[in-house]
């Protein structure tokens, strides 16, 4: 939202357990409605959500698993930190299905 005297955007703020709108210029209000921007970061517990059938569609490249010295592994990215962040890359062996990060 914002301000309807200077047109500036309106900040949440609050004070003893009120929350409101506040502008630079001393505006507030109580109307809390109106459009939210919300973010969501992946848990590590996110992550392990593949199951064998989707597995098998996944794409393949050429990465050498330190487990079992195996060189092709599924792939995957997922936005693990913030939008302005890069994704990560997951690694899973196809021969042993030991997962990594690549943060190449």
């Amino acid at each position: 939202m914002f301000c309807p005297k200077c047109g500036s955007i309106l900040l949440p703020k609050k004070e003893e357990k009120k929350s409101f709108l506040a502008c630079s210029c001393g505006y507030r209000t109580n109307k809390l409605d109106g459009p939210t921007l919300t973010e969501k970061v992946a848990k590590a517990s996110d992550i392990e959500v593949i199951d064998k059938e989707e597995l098998e569609t996944l794409p393949k490249t050429k990465a050498k698993c330190s487990k079992c010295d195996n060189k092709e592994a599924y792939y995957w990215l997922v936005q693990t930190r913030a939008g302005d962040e890069p994704e990560t890359k997951f690694l899973k062996c196809t021969k042993c299905s030991h997962t990594w990060r690549d943060y190449s």
